[in-house]
């Protein structure tokens, strides 16, 4: 990473874009967790370093916290091999995100569902496509923070671009539209008559759950025709005895279901163009709901 002549800056002054680089490590490694450890990894670092000679502390910053969650993405990719069943994004609640999310291209960026497609991009790949889609760094920026050539770094970004097309996720429909859908959802649970909650959904939709071998879920996605049947049999028998509260889970209206106090599943949806679901993502690994047991609600 580039350093040049001296530009003081304090390490207070620099926690001002301590939301802003774990807004971009989020994206990158889909764990609110692991992001927060490596930006403050990237502080630690900061601290040690010679800051004398570095010319934009902003820029250093985001160079560190980019590579650290590159090899962390690495590390855990492996460790994923292992995940039983389908490993989701870990959910997190906008209010945290908020004053990041004030750009269309971020808030877009932050769904479940979008995350979830991340995950078919290398981590360079993702990284690239990250910093030049949505966060708007140049192709020299990017080719700098990845230590790579403007070239590959165009390259990265055009394959991440091609991957992620391949499945549309990521429109943001109107609140209202969002609360038609959900309390169509809901009667389709609660009635098993799931006809205007169909009548919403895209015909390639997909029901992806992850328990993480910790709670009941199912083990692979459904697709298609297989979900309706499936949201009117099982889960109508399933969740029949939880209460549901309506939450803003990553940057989009979603379901909690409780049972008692505990937080048992946390309910995503992805949307295209059209404002058809096109992803219903059930998270109920325990692990990853902490961090939205107290959700503001709706």
């Amino acid at each position: 990473m580039p350093n040049h002549a001296p530009n003081p800056i304090t390490t207070e002054a620099l926690e001002a874009h301590r939301g802003r680089l774990e807004s971009l490590a989020y994206r990158i490694l889909g764990s609110r967790t692991d992001a927060e450890d490596v930006v403050q990894d990237g502080f630690v670092q900061w601290m040690s370093a010679d800051q004398s000679q570095i010319e934009n502390p902003v820029a250093w910053l985001t160079t560190v916290t980019t590579r650290k969650a590159i090899d962390v993405l690495r590390s855990a990719q492996r460790s994923r091999t292992d995940y039983v069943g389908q490993w989701l994004p870990e959910p997190t609640t906008t209010h945290q995100e908020a004053e990041q999310e004030q750009q269309l291209e971020l808030a877009s960026s932050l769904s479940t569902a979008f995350l979830h497609v991340l995950e078919n991009l290398s981590p360079k790949e993702r990284a690239a496509f990250l910093l030049h889609t949505v966060f708007e760094y140049s192709h020299t920026a990017v080719s700098d923070i990845l230590g790579v050539s403007e070239a590959a770094s165009r390259k990265l970004v055009s394959r991440g671009k091609a991957k992620v097309s391949q499945r549309d996720v990521r429109h943001h429909p109107p609140q209202d539209h969002q609360r038609r859908m959900l309390t169509a959802f809901q009667q389709a649970i609660d009635t098993g008559e799931p006809q205007a909650f169909a009548e919403l959904l895209a015909a390639d939709v997909r029901f992806v759950a992850d328990g993480g071998g910790k709670a009941t879920a199912i083990l692979e996605p459904l697709s298609g025709a297989e979900v309706i049947p499936f949201i009117q049999k099982s889960l109508r028998r399933w969740w029949k005895d939880f209460a549901w509260e309506i939450a803003e889970i990553n940057g989009l209206l979603g379901i909690l279901l409780r049972a008692e106090d505990d937080l048992v599943a946390a309910v995503t949806f992805g949307y295209n163009t059209n404002a058809q679901v096109t992803e219903i993502q059930v998270m109920r690994n325990p692990d990853k709901l902490r961090a939205i047991q107290q959700a503001p609600l709706l």
